[in-house]
């Protein structure tokens, strides 16, 4: 079973995504892992130098060289110093490859996805041979992360390292207009509900009595409950919303179609 399973390489001032290798697996927590590096890259210019994000069965491994952010997924059987032996040889291989410049200069994603090759064959020795394959050994990896071990983040760690790098200063501001917003949509689906059975009992009340300017008010009604209908777009399924709209259409045919009975003059008397 491999243990290294997807290598990302990214610039650190903006995560334009440089190079990364091909994934063959299908493996949801990986998915999820991809995602998450992702959001750790936009965020890599406040992070520190070294970091481990664990997960269930999958950790995180990233490291920042001049500029450049070497990131890795990891089964957790893997050792902690392998996986940084990993990400020195991966930057190792493309400082030979692309010089600084190249990196400042890009500004499209993958501008080297060419160097996927070299990351498979890198991830293919780690995993069949279990050890370094060029200069970095790992007694001076470990010897390394027990001087600076890598610090341990979690995904809110990074997801607030984010706000922050984004301009979202104040987590409690941002937590506090969610909490706004989310009451204020509740207000609007409370209110849409209410509006829409007042218009439907007025809908009844115009079908069953001569009201005037009748046509007037009952496409007015309609139109009414249309648009309340429409804010309810998030707690009713497009089926719903077809039946109760279709409902308030017929409602409104009938109304238009339904003739006044001539009152008789003859009453039998």
């Amino acid at each position: 079973m491999s243990l290294i399973l997807f290598a990302f390489v990214v610039r650190v001032r903006d995560g334009l995504p440089l190079s990364a290798s091909t994934d063959f697996l299908h493996n949801k927590e990986l998915q999820e892992k991809k995602q998450q590096l992702k959001v750790i890259s936009k965020s890599l210019n406040i992070l520190p130098e070294r970091g481990i994000i664990k997960g269930h069965d999958l950790n995180i491994y990233f490291l920042s060289s001049k500029g450049v952010s070497y990131m890795t997924v990891c089964a957790c059987g893997l050792p902690a110093a392998m996986a940084f032996c990993f990400l020195e040889d991966l930057c190792w291989e493309f400082t030979a490859c692309f010089d600084s410049s190249a990196v400042a200069l890009a500004s499209r994603p993958y501008p080297f996805l060419e160097f996927d090759s070299t990351i498979q064959k890198l991830q293919h020795h780690y995993n069949q041979n279990k050890g370094p394959s060029l200069e970095i050994t790992l007694i001076e990896v470990q010897e390394e992360l027990s001087t600076s071990p890598p610090q341990v983040l979690t995904m809110e760690d990074v997801m607030l390292a984010n706000g922050v790098a984004n301009g979202h200063v104040d987590q409690t501001t941002a937590s506090d207009y969610t909490v706004c917003t989310q009451s204020m949509k509740r207000y609007i689906v409370v209110r849409s509900l209410s509006q829409i059975t007042f218009l439907s009992a007025t809908q009844c009340h115009l079908y069953l009595f001569h009201i005037c300017q009748k046509k007037l008010k009952a496409i007015t009604l309609l139109i009414l409950i249309i648009l309340c209908n429409a804010f309810l777009f998030d707690v009713r399924n497009i089926w719903q919303l077809i039946f109760h709209m279709f409902v308030a259409c017929i409602s409104t045919l009938l109304t238009l179609h339904r003739k006044l009975l001539d009152r008789n003059t003859d009453c039998g008397v």
